[in-house]
């Protein structure tokens, strides 16, 4: 008796068995993710769904660091299970250097199952990038001996210290330095066909640094101008978090000049010729983007640079450091100079050309309040317009009564 209730358990346990297991295995999963890709060609995101089934919905989900939005795109699994997608940089862009988390996620049986996520880092892959680093400092080049890092990592070392000296402030992350051989290369990386004079770049939030230096007799002057330039970026970054873009760009621009060990001729001449023609700009016109052309975006530059070193010669370290707060805390242009320093941004401009660049106060003054006084005087007239009119229409009805 007990052996054939064994028996009968037996046959069901088998017939279920199977069953069970059947229904167990089509749990899906999601395992291998891989990507590869070719910077700025194309990028191939890969996973397997673990058992084949017949999903009603794939997708692949990606998120580019300092950027809010989630990209998530359909994809249709094969028959045997693989998920792929491939990418186009072409027509959507991914941010250069940029940490790139993704994962996969598919609907079957009504309910959503995600795969676990993974990252990389979408460096440009082009070039064989030799690396020198420590714990603060990674520098990449493609081009260029031993010797040329070296010297290269070298600057930025010092560059930094000077920076965090400076600024009152220690780099509390690491920071990558890649060091383009031309302006080309580092221009067709960022894809700014429209801005030919760019020849750095600072992500400052991915704690990056682009720059371009040509192996050869101006190396070392190109290095200890570009590459502390980049840094200052970075620290400034930090100082003032997110709100790093409510600094004006003479300030972060002007800042980050004092930082090259090499003096640029070029802004001392563009300073004199643009004094002599009477053509520079106001500073207050320099709070937000430089002029996109070579000629003046210069002078921007040549502008942003003396301004800055003017307030820290007269106003101190301290003084700067105050300015940045102000304006990181949103003030605005003229406010946060009043507010750091106790002169308006225009009071400042004023006193900046006449003590650096020689001009009299009172003539600089007057071109600046010119726009005003023709205002003033539109507004002083039109009040006196209709007595103006009136004996020239009383005459012409005059007239018309005679005939």
């Amino acid at each position: 008796m007990h052996i054939s209730l064994l028996l009968l358990i037996s046959v069901i346990m088998g017939l279920l068995l199977p069953t069970y297991a059947q229904a167990q295995q089509t749990t899906p999963e999601i395992h291998h993710l891989t990507v590869e890709y070719v910077f700025g060609e194309s990028v191939t995101f890969r996973a397997q769904l673990v058992p084949a089934v017949n999903t009603q919905e794939a997708y692949l989900l990606f998120l580019v660091q300092g950027e809010p939005t989630t990209h998530l795109i359909p994809v249709q699994p094969t028959a045997d299970g693989f998920l792929e997608y491939r990418h186009s940089p072409h027509t959507a862009p991914l941010r250069p250097f940029a940490k790139i988390e993704y994962w996969f996620q598919v609907k079957y049986n009504d309910k959503l199952f995600s795969s676990e996520r993974a990252s990389f880092r979408y460096i440009d892959n082009r070039y064989p990038w030799q690396t020198l680093s420590d714990q603060r400092l990674s520098l990449h080049w493609y081009a260029g001996e031993m010797e040329f890092g070296q010297a290269a990592f070298d600057i930025a070392r010092q560059g930094l210290a000077k920076a965090e000296t400076y600024l009152g402030i220690s780099l509390n992350s690491p920071m990558d330095i890649y060091i383009y051989a031309s302006v080309a290369d580092l221009q067709d990386a960022l894809q700014l066909e429209n801005i030919s004079w760019v020849g750095g770049h600072s992500s400052p939030d991915l704690g990056v640094i682009l720059v371009s230096i040509e192996p050869g007799p101006s190396e070392k002057t190109e290095m200890e101008r570009q590459i502390p330039h980049e840094i200052a970026h970075i620290l400034l970054y930090q100082m003032t978090g997110p709100n790093y873009t409510r600094l004006p760009t003479w300030l972060v621009e002007g800042i980050a000049s004092q930082f090259e060990t090499t003096i640029n001729q070029d802004y001392i001449q563009v300073l004199t010729y643009a004094k002599h023609m009477r053509s520079l700009l106001p500073i207050n016109g320099l709070c937000g983007p430089f002029p996109p052309d070579v000629s003046g975006a210069l002078l921007a530059y040549a502008e942003s640079e003396s301004f800055v070193r003017y307030l820290q010669t007269s106003y101190g370290t301290s003084g700067l450091q105050r300015l940045i707060y102000a304006y990181a805390d949103g003030l605005g242009c003229e406010q946060g100079a009043r507010h750091a320093l106790g002169l308006s941004l225009s009071q400042l401009d004023l006193h900046w050309q006449q003590a650096v660049l020689g001009e009299k106060i009172a003539p600089v003054a007057l071109q600046n309040l010119s726009p005003y006084f023709v205002l003033l005087l539109i507004l002083l007239t039109i009040p006196l317009l209709p007595l103006l009119f009136k004996p020239t229409v009383k005459r012409n009805l005059d007239e018309r009564s005679l005939r």
